[in-house]
């Protein structure tokens, strides 16, 4: 009896045959490269900077007055010719706003890059090499870690006249690497033991191949999170340099129309549109950056993905959402098995298996004591 190829079939229990592989894996692989900008959180702040990056690019283009021009509508409330108001000497603010995007956005990038790139070089190189060269690597980061950022910074700026935005994203990104140096070290520790890399080491790899091939795929989340710590850190100093009439205050950013609001008594004036607008823009900035970091978290962490989020099916098929530190109990009828009747040898001296003094054999129902009273 010959049997034909076409007559075979694979039978899985309780699903029947399967005649075609299912493509279902491929497509969820294909959504895992997407996972980080499905992520809710992620999405909004990559959505949110990306206006930002647009405004920072055109702003200068598409203002609707030059910030520095002087008009008679001064100290206006919003209005249809300015959007957000004037101030003291009629500049109308939304250009202000407008045009000061671009050194905030540029000195936060530039800054994050330098300081990124600085705590990747001393710390991969500090974990990976380790003895001497960690110890003065370590020694380095040390000290850098535990000087002051902000105080050094307005030192240095003071100190260089007419510091424009690539001095100040310079200093800053010089200044404020050693904390992810500190943290890719301790990862790149971890990393330096296993088993591939060991592998790498032992087929005669290269100590530059085994770094980029092998261990900085691994730090590629910890360093796009400490990038995005470093920009927020970067914004925040150059608002505040600017607040405080460090940096040139003829260089328009938010820190300038905030220096400017403060020292004309703008809230003692009531002229709250002179200031609002550049603290709204300050923070939905640092909303959006802290967004892009909680996502990245999520992303590297498996539990912080799933905590609170999904649900389980019930055996009556209802859905048992899951709750974040409570354990889900289904509530439904429990199905209960049949009394196995459990019967004791007996003893040794005829009588059958005492507990305590008394000997019992278990039936359906209820059970029965050596004596024949029913318990």
């Amino acid at each position: 009896m010959t049997i034909t190829p076409s007559s075979i079939e694979q039978v899985i229990p309780g699903q029947g045959s399967m005649a075609q592989p299912s493509m279902k894996p491929a497509s969820k692989a294909k959504r895992k490269r997407f996972r980080f900008i499905a992520n809710g959180k992620a999405a909004t702040g990559l959505i949110v900077l990306g206006i930002y990056v647009l405004i920072a690019i055109i702003g200068p283009w598409i203002s609707p007055y030059d910030p520095d021009l002087i008009t008679a509508d001064k100290l206006q409330s919003p209005s249809g010719s300015h959007w957000f108001g004037t101030d003291h000497l009629g500049k109308d603010i939304f250009s202000q706003i407008l045009v000061g995007a671009r050194g905030v956005v540029l000195v936060g990038f530039l800054a994050g890059i330098v300081a990124t790139i600085l705590s990747v070089l001393i710390g991969v190189t500090s974990g990976y090499l380790g003895g001497a060269a960690d110890e003065s690597l370590s020694a380095v980061s040390n000290v850098f870690l535990v000087i002051p950022a902000l105080p050094l910074i307005i030192i240095v700026t003071s100190t260089i006249t007419n510091a424009g935005d690539l001095v100040v994203a310079l200093v800053i990104g010089c200044t404020s690497w050693a904390y992810g140096a500190r943290v890719l070290r301790a990862q790149t520790l971890s990393l330096r033991r296993r088993d591939y890399v060991e592998a790498a080491r032992a087929t005669g790899e290269q100590t530059w191949r085994i770094v980029l091939f092998e261990i900085l795929p691994n730090l590629t989340a910890i360093i796009a999170s400490s990038f995005v710590g470093t920009v927020i850190f970067a914004v925040l100093s150059e608002i505040t340099l600017a607040f405080i009439g460090i940096s040139s205050v003829s260089t328009w950013n938010w820190g300038t129309i905030l220096f400017w609001a403060q020292g004309q008594q703008a809230l003692a004036q009531g002229a709250w549109w002179w200031f609002v607008p550049a603290g709204l823009a300050i923070a939905f900035l640092g909303t959006a950056l802290s967004l892009i970091n909680f996502g990245i978290d999520e992303f590297v962490s498996p539990r912080l993905r799933t905590a609170g989020a999904g649900s389980r099916r019930a055996p009556n098929g209802d859905k048992v959402p899951m709750r974040v530190g409570f354990t889900p109990v289904i509530r439904g009828r429990v199905e209960t098995t049949p009394e196995i009747e459990i019967k004791h040898p007996p003893a040794s001296n005829g009588r059958a298996a005492t507990a305590g003094g008394a000997g019992y054999v278990a039936t359906e129902g209820h059970s029965t004591g050596t004596d024949g009273a029913k318990r």
